[in-house]
């Protein structure tokens, strides 16, 4: 599969650029298009190695019917004419994910966690857990690592943890985990997807392919949500009682006692649900509960997640810019009981912010940045909270340390995607914590 084809790519970024590298070595043709400026050394090597490479904003013109396939940038509409146009000559549509997927060795188990909220915390966790046996595990996928950059690792027999985006879904033909994982559904994406209908719709596509024999782990809360699906369900939750629950102030898996909450570093109910997730499908895999006991008793956390950065004079930083909708604030809000200073603002996508305002008892004042920033401060002001509105990140942080009194918690917590100033979370967080670095 995958071999000897002319094959089209639309969108280069990290996954186009790994993907063109997998399917150069199959002997196939490759035409990679992108509306960005590149990384000179990835077009560099990629020529090198027999791809065209072009930039343009039409990439439609160039799409015909000799071509084989397209790969699809996940972060590309369906509606893009290219897409549209691939639809009318009846070529097949996929991603860089679905194209490693059906590249595998063979007996390689996969475990694929997708969600609203918690996965890449889920997905590190069950990484770390299975890491503990003596099984070769690798981790990848929307966590920043293409699939498709890890396949020369791939051994038979080996294991393999993935996060996977709802728009990465979409374009799955033959997709199947062994275990598939929903963390939560919230109204979430709803740009790229229209409705909450379809968002979900989207992400139980990570079962069409699933048999009785594979595992579906899924949030109670989400149970009628999720309905009929063929792969054995198990349950989790943190306030139902499901599969795997809380109780007495520990969690329980099948009523055997797995780890009491104080023996857990990382806290908070949304936190206990991602770890119940992990325990779950590293169980599958021979993981003990003393190997859980290890793990949990030293994971602090994932970058940009509730990240602690430091504390300075008495104030302490926390880095949420993987927070990107209101949930997500939330869900950060609800992790501190003492005064806080919330840094909100990004790409506007139209959502409104009306859901935070029982969050706020403790937010004693709201900095706003980014194309966001003056919808955020009609919406502060209308329910009697400050906010100082600024442009960027930067001026936002030295705004909130001068607001600051000792004893504050500064949380940078968007509920905003980061694409209006910068190409993903991942910098926008990495240019909080070198701000705070540089305060004082």
């Amino acid at each position: 599969m995958y071999k000897d084809n002319k094959i089209f790519i639309l969108g280069m970024a990290r996954s186009g650029y790994e993907v063109a590298k997998i399917l150069l070595q199959r002997n196939n043709t490759i035409v990679i298009t992108d509306a960005k400026e590149q990384k000179e050394e990835h077009v560099d090597e990629l020529r090198e190695l027999g791809a065209t490479v072009i930039i343009t904003n039409k990439p439609e013109e160039m799409l015909d019917e000799t071509f084989d396939y397209v790969v699809k940038n996940p972060g590309i509409t369906y509606e893009h004419k290219c897409i549209l146009r691939a639809n009318e000559l009846n070529i097949t549509v996929v991603n860089e994910m679905e194209v490693a997927y059906n590249l595998l060795p063979k007996d390689v188990k996969v475990i694929g966690i997708t969600g609203s909220n918690g996965k890449t915390t889920t997905t590190t966790l069950t990484y770390e857990l299975i890491r503990m046996t003596d099984k070769k595990v690798h981790i990848g996928g929307n966590i920043g690592i293409p699939f498709c950059a890890m396949l020369n690792q791939i051994n038979e027999g080996d294991i393999i943890v993935l996060e996977i985006s709802a728009q990465q879904l979409h374009d799955f033909k033959n997709f199947r985990p062994n275990i598939g994982v929903i963390t939560n559904l919230t109204e979430t994406h709803l740009d790229f997807f229209g409705t909450y209908e379809n968002y979900v719709n989207h992400k139980l596509m990570i079962f069409d392919n699933s048999t009785k024999e594979d595992v579906a782990i899924i949030n109670m809360v989400d149970k009628d949500s999720v309905g009929n699906i063929k792969p054995n369900k198990i349950y989790f939750s943190s306030s139902l009682f499901g599969d795997i629950y809380i109780k007495n102030n520990a969690i329980y898996y099948h009523d055997e006692l797995i780890i009491n909450l104080n023996d857990i570093r990382i806290k908070g109910n949304h936190n206990y649900e991602n770890i119940m997730c992990a325990i779950i499908a590293a169980k599958v895999f021979g993981v003990t509960n003393e190997m859980i006991k290890e793990v949990l008793n030293k994971f602090s956390g994932v970058e940009h997640r509730l990240e602690y950065v430091k504390k300075i004079n008495n104030r302490e930083f926390y880095n949420d810019s993987k927070s990107t909708n209101v949930i997500s604030t939330q869900v950060a809000l609800s992790a501190f009981d003492k005064p806080v200073i919330l840094l909100m603002g990004g790409l506007d996508r139209g959502h409104s912010f009306d859901n935070l305002e029982s969050y706020l008892k403790n937010v004693k004042g709201i900095i706003s940045f980014g194309e966001t920033k003056n919808r955020i401060k009609e919406f502060v002001n209308s329910i009697n909270v400050d906010c100082i509105v600024v442009d960027k990140l930067s001026e936002a942080v030295k705004a909130a340390y001068n607001l600051s009194n000792e004893g504050d918690v500064i949380l940078l917590s968007p509920a905003c995607a980061s694409w209006d100033q910068y190409p993903d979370f991942e910098t926008r967080g990495r240019d909080f914590k070198d701000v705070v670095e540089k305060l004082i």
